[in-house]
């Protein structure tokens, strides 16, 4: 299924179930099908399940602009819109908390219940004079030239640490290979705007002013949004927060920990 969104770029989404709504949002290079392990446990018990593939992720079209963080948030609260959704749960991974945020920022809660960011990109990557915690802009440029310059061979060099396999999480070749593949699917111009727009995004206000309950779930040993730049500083930002760390677990938590990750998502729906 296609929406139009604000500037007329075509979005993919996927519609399971009735109920409560959950709108789930990938991180970045991940389409809907990242999902995988969360949609049919919460169609089962009673929940809709909706997830978008992000423009110039998935089956969206591959537009030249629209990737900034403003415009992603837009795309989602079109989503909300297109579908009237109300009493949402938004669940968001990496690059998809940040746009959960600025969405929220951007549009109000009215349609939103709650919120839950997991392995998000959150508070603020970039290292500046009053986020001395970031991510210095050399150590992103050496990033993006990597990536540049043999985007595969970047891609399958993070698939251990993203999945802590190494640290015990029983996570298979097989599964590690879909992700692999998922990531390649992803538009290169995509991927490349998708790190710039994480990286430069500012969220703090927006955590700030958030009003709805809020879950955040991150891993420690995450090597993609270390957990000390990004999970403890957010729910440190949040007004009412439930806090949860996954010891030795790293940014693919929704895969290595999906057990785990959704009864505690299932308990955070019910309170």
């Amino acid at each position: 299924m296609y929406f139009e969104s604000h500037d007329g770029t075509r979005i993919a989404y996927e519609d399971y179930g009735r109920g409560e709504p959950i709108v789930f949002v990938a991180g970045a290079m991940l389409p809907a099908d990242m999902w995988e392990y969360q949609i049919p446990h919460f169609t089962d018990r009673g929940y809709r399940c909706v997830a978008l593939d992000r423009r110039g992720h998935g089956r969206s079209d591959r537009p030249c602009d629209g990737y900034g963080i403003d415009s992603t948030a837009d795309d989602l609260a079109a989503l909300l819109a297109h579908l009237d959704l109300t009493g949402v749960t938004l669940v968001g991974h990496s690059m998809g908390g940040a746009e959960i945020a600025r969405c929220l920022a951007r549009h109000g809660e009215d349609r939103v219940a709650r919120a839950a960011f997991l392995s998000s990109t959150l508070p603020f990557l970039k290292q500046t004079e009053d986020n001395p915690q970031g991510m210095p802009q050399a150590a992103f440029d050496r990033l993006r030239a990597a990536v540049r310059a043999d985007r595969p061979k970047w891609l399958a060099r993070q698939t251990q640490l993203y999945f802590t396999t190494h640290l015990g999480s029983d996570v298979s070749p097989e599964q590690m290979d879909v992700t692999y593949r998922q990531c390649l699917s992803t538009a290169p111009w995509a991927l490349l705007k998708a790190q710039e727009a994480c990286f430069h995004a500012d969220n703090r206000a927006d955590l700030r002013g958030i009003g709805v309950p809020t879950l955040v779930v991150h891993g420690d040993a995450d090597f993609s949004a270390p957990v000390e730049r990004t999970g403890r500083r957010t729910a440190e930002l949040l007004r009412e927060v439930t806090y949860l760390e996954y010891p030795a677990a790293g940014h693919g938590i929704y895969v290595s920990h999906a057990q785990r990750f959704n009864a505690d998502l299932l308990t955070f729906l019910a309170g």
